[in-house]
């Protein structure tokens, strides 16, 4: 399938509010300038923002957007990306989550990090990149169980269980992703607080990171279960999310009229 394909089918059979977001990280010249060359239309951001507010445009209005360090606010994900080492600023911004500065410190330090020389970043819909690039991660927004779909097919798919999600203070989007690039694992973690506000994650939505590599597979075992008769882990048999009924529950039961 195409990704276009499989974006229409993971909208349909999980009930997906959000685009899949397929997130690239550009070291190689040739390649971010073949993307620029055949990408139909790129959207940059007008004024410095968060990394999660660049996905607000993929996730919700569908556009491909791409920008360097020039385009991007969030001292903290400039951390993340390699584009700034750590300072004094940084450190602070984290005292008011830790119990001193040197925990803040220390904190910062242990956060998943990019290494030097990123060019730049795209994130578009995963059914737009046909033909520009494959994805390095593809990020959900997404709630509960869809999440939880999401984690069982990959612990399916990967033969992995169970899952280690990674958490860290104050860098969800950009830093989840790195996490994920880097360790080529899968990442399931809550908004934080720049991305709850920032990146308008809702309150009843949690992030799931799958690493590009992975990610078709995951897909596959999806497709097998639809295959089989249910997207839903739920309740098989039934499409996702399945009947909200508890097992072997008596008394809701129906039947067809005779």
């Amino acid at each position: 399938m195409t990704y276009k394909e499989m974006q229409d089918v993971l909208m349909k059979e999980l009930r997906l509010y959000h685009y899949p977001i397929a997130v690239k990280f550009f070291y190689d010249r040739a390649e971010l300038e073949q993307f620029q060359e055949k990408a139909p239309e790129i959207h940059t951001p007008l004024k410095a923002m968060t990394f999660c507010q660049w996905e607000i445009g993929a996730r919700m209005k569908g556009q491909i957007v791409y920008s360097d360090r020039g385009g991007l606010g969030c001292n903290n994900a400039k951390y993340s990306f390699g584009w700034k080492d750590i300072d004094d600023g940084e450190i602070k911004g984290h005292a008011k989550y830790t119990r001193d500065l040197e925990q803040a410190e220390r904190f910062v330090r242990s956060k998943s990090r990019l290494p030097e020389g990123l060019l730049g970043i795209a994130v578009a819909p995963l059914g737009a990149i046909d033909g520009l690039y494959e994805p390095d991660t593809v990020h959900f927004y997404c709630d509960n169980m869809q999440a939880y779909h999401l984690a069982v097919d990959y612990m399916a798919a990967t033969d992995t269980h169970p899952l280690r999600p990674s958490i860290t203070m104050n860098s969800s989007a950009c830093g989840g992703n790195v996490y994920t690039y880097l360790e080529q694992e899968f990442n399931m973690l809550p908004a934080c607080s720049g991305s709850y506000n920032a990146g308008k994650t809702e309150r009843g939505e949690i992030n799931v990171i799958i690493p590009g590599k992975q990610f078709k597979a995951v897909f596959d075992r999806l497709q097998e279960r639809i295959n089989a008769g249910s997207s839903s882990i739920t309740r098989p048999g039934d499409g996702f999310p399945g009947a909200d009924v508890c097992k072997n529950c008596p008394l809701i039961i129906f039947k067809k009229e005779q």
